[in-house]
């Protein structure tokens, strides 16, 4: 089932650009702009574009979760895939696992590819505390594949699924920092930003980016919600 559904993967360019291939592009247009390449003391002698490198790595596990997984999923149900897979040895259960390891997997490659471009192109330095750094971004990767497959399956049809996509893709942007980096936003609506899965995700990037050991609450709030999402996607997942 898993080398089935690579082959098909494989076979969707847009989704790898997307996933893979757009936020090390980003991110390479970002540090190309003089000004992201200034150090600012208002960001503690930092660089924009060393805020950005978590930033695009959010990118990548955001546009896995919400432009990938929910469409595919819903797109079998519609079909009458799962359906038809459940009267076969081979579970539906089996489908959704090598769809959330296909998505996890592409998530982390770009974040590789984010980390070395921000390394190569704008010697943006390597996480200084790099089992943090793991840890922050693998349970992002939770977060992201819940987040996807609560929204395959609270959609009955592959378009209500890239509506509701939609609907939540562009606060989940704005939230990573994309627009503006969270540790750049003011304090009140930093703190706001800090309760939301990609907002924590950033600023534990951003901790263990800088050589400290991610906050412990943000690691909280991440593993919350990648414990509630996925119930919740388990709790409303329908194979019909």
């Amino acid at each position: 089932m898993l080398r089935a559904e690579a082959r098909l993967f494989r076979r969707e360019p847009g989704n790898l650009f997307w996933i893979v291939g757009f936020p090390p592009a980003l991110l390479a247009i970002l540090g190309s702009v003089p000004m992201f390449r200034e150090v600012r003391d208002d960001l503690d002698g930092l660089r924009l574009v060393d805020l950005y490198v978590p930033v695009t790595v959010l990118v990548g596990l955001i546009m896995a979760s919400m432009q990938a997984l929910p469409p595919v999923l819903t797109g079998y149900r519609e079909r009458g895939v799962l359906r038809r897979m459940s009267t076969t040895p081979v579970r539906p259960s089996a489908l959704l696992s090598a769809q959330m390891t296909l998505i996890g997997t592409a998530a982390l490659f770009s974040a590789l590819l984010s980390l070395a471009v921000g390394r190569w192109a704008f010697d943006v330095p390597l996480p200084g505390r790099p089992a943090g750094y793991a840890l922050a971004l693998l349970l992002g990767v939770a977060v992201a594949v819940g987040m996807g497959a609560l929204v395959a399956a609270v959609a009955r049809t592959a378009k209500s699924a890239t509506a509701v996509s939609s609907a939540v893709f562009f606060p989940m942007l704005f939230c990573a920092g994309v627009w503006l980096p969270v540790q750049a936003m003011p304090d009140l609506l930093a703190r706001i930003v800090g309760f939301t899965p990609y907002g924590a995700a950033a600023l534990a990037l951003g901790e263990a980016g800088a050589g400290d050991w991610p906050a412990w609450s943000r690691l909280a709030v991440l593993a919350g919600w990648a414990v509630a999402l996925s119930a919740g996607a388990s709790r409303w997942f329908r194979w019909e």
